[in-house]
């Protein structure tokens, strides 16, 4: 074989070389600031947990661990900011945690408390239900670094996802409390689980415990009733739960007023900003030293 015949084997054994993407990869952490992230794992873990309980039967162990999971994912957001721990790692993280906590985890809980005796349309109450809070969260991640108007800054856009969870479960709280008669129907739980779905989604303005602001005088009040708070939840757990919900559902029309007054107050004075003309400045003649007033303009000047 002659080299002729040898060029085009050579040829096609030869590699095309492709330019290597970088992969960007993790720095390295201190244990500190991988404390959101063990947070977030133990909420992911908890939800996770849930289900395990609901398959076996015991849905109010199922139920506290959901309310565990929305401790843990309360905690790792506030730690990451105070270690200065916020990355886009720990952001992925959490969204995925939320879902399978607080979208999943409650709609399998529910679906094998009850709404299973609706057989298929039970199944997509619960499905809709999770599906609402996906796209909830979605719609949260990308409006993440998008500006938001100074007066929408105290506020959600529908309710969040632990929120969600929190008042779907509602009827659950309830017929711990006082017994299956009525409110572990399902039709019941239909309608509540519509609803909640619907208020994820939706724009309505509800309360932003992050924006919130205790006055001075207000803190050792306010530890207080944090004190009473967290007796009434050890002793007594379903109707405190219930109080919270019930609390929370009256505060909307509250939540909606405050924020069109805010915005009604920020429209005026844009509008006022915008009816009163900008000062056009006077120029005054600037009065140069003697003997350089007939000086060339591009003259420079020792």
């Amino acid at each position: 074989m002659n080299n002729e015949q040898r060029r085009p084997l050579k040829m096609r054994r030869a590699r095309v070389r492709r330019p290597r993407m970088r992969v960007r990869r993790l720095s390295d952490l201190s244990v500190n600031r991988l404390v959101p992230n063990i947070l977030t794992l133990l909420a992911l873990c908890a939800g996770m947990t849930a289900m395990r309980f609901a398959m076996g039967g015991n849905f109010e162990s199922a139920v506290f661990a959901i309310i565990a999971a929305g401790i843990f994912d309360g905690l790792d957001g506030r730690m990451a900011r105070l270690l200065k721990a916020t990355s886009s790692f720990g952001a992925e993280l959490d969204s995925l945690s939320d879902f399978v906590s607080f979208g999943v985890a409650p709609a399998a809980v529910l679906y094998l408390w009850t709404m299973s005796e609706l057989h298929v349309l039970g199944w997509v109450i619960v499905l809709f239900f999770a599906v609402c809070c996906a796209l909830r969260l979605a719609r949260f991640n990308a409006g993440t670094n998008a500006e938001v108007p100074s007066y929408a800054a105290p506020f959600f856009s529908g309710a969040p996802a632990p929120a969600g969870a929190g008042l779907v479960m509602i009827p659950m709280f309830l017929s711990f409390e006082w017994g299956d008669w009525l409110f572990r129907s399902p039709y019941l739980s239909a309608v509540n689980i519509t609803g909640i779905a619907l208020l994820m989604v939706s724009r309505v303005p509800t309360v932003s415990l992050k924006r919130i602001r205790i006055p001075h005088h207000m803190v050792i009040p306010t530890l207080l009733a944090f004190g009473v708070a967290t007796a009434f939840l050890t002793t007594a757990p379903w109707p405190t739960l219930m109080v919270v919900g019930v609390v929370y559902l009256s505060s909307i029309p509250l939540t909606i007023r405050s924020y069109y007054r805010l915005k009604r107050a920020a429209e005026a004075r844009k509008a006022d900003m915008a009816a009163k003309p900008d000062a056009i400045p006077i120029p005054h003649p600037t009065t140069l030293p003697l003997g350089q007033a007939n000086a060339p303009t591009n003259e420079w000047r020792h």
